[in-house]
């Protein structure tokens, strides 16, 4: 019996012994963080801009990154309470945007509107396809720094400091001077009578 439990503890000394010269195994690599690529430069807007409009393409931005958020990350709350909160600034930014596209052509000015719209749901759709699962990681944290906001009223220029990190769907240029509209369209001509 004795014998037994010495050759017991002769061999747990041995296994100790042995696992103690294991070497450890090595640190994991350290893996740099992911820089996604610069953004695509978007096509230019077809004319200039006044300053309250591209404040209001500013937020249209920003509003279309957080639904294509709450979309792909399952944060329907955060974004209804984000509309719910900044529903006057939203309604301004829409008013904006529209007047742009009305001012620069009559006639087409709601659907050059929703094609923008419609662009730029495709624009952030795109770039959520680039980050892949750092999507999430790297957006939902825009709802808690937009909701953090003291006032409704500082969307506008918070939205203005996220251009380069939210995909846009036109480049913008400011009116300078007086606002400018695009180029009167040709008419077509009519055709010459005859007289007899």
């Amino acid at each position: 019996m004795l014998r037994s439990v010495l050759t017991r503890t002769a061999a747990l000394s041995l296994v100790a012994l042995l696992a103690g010269c294991a070497k450890e195994p090595p640190p994991p690599p350290v893996q740099a963080a992911y820089v996604p690529p610069p953004l695509p430069q978007p096509p230019d807007a077809p004319w200039c801009a006044r300053p309250a409009e591209i404040a209001g393409f500013s937020v249209a931005a920003l509003k279309s990154h957080l639904m294509v958020a709450a979309i792909s990350c399952r944060a329907d709350e955060k974004y209804n309470a984000f509309v719910t909160r900044y529903r006057p600034a939203l309604l301004q930014q829409e008013k904006a945007t529209e007047s742009y596209f009305n001012r620069g052509d009559k006639r087409h000015g709601q659907q050059l509107r929703d094609d923008y719209v419609t662009q730029l749901a495709n624009a952030q759709s795109s770039r959520a396809m680039v980050l892949g699962s750092q999507f999430c990681e790297r957006s939902l944290g825009r709802f808690d720094e937009v909701m953090a906001l003291s006032r409704p009223d500082d969307l506008a220029a918070f939205a203005a400091t996220k251009t380069q990190s939210i995909p846009q769907a036109m480049k913008f240029t400011e009116c300078s001077g007086a606002p400018a509209a695009p180029p009167a369209a040709e008419k077509p001509s009519k055709p010459a009578t005859r007289k007899n």
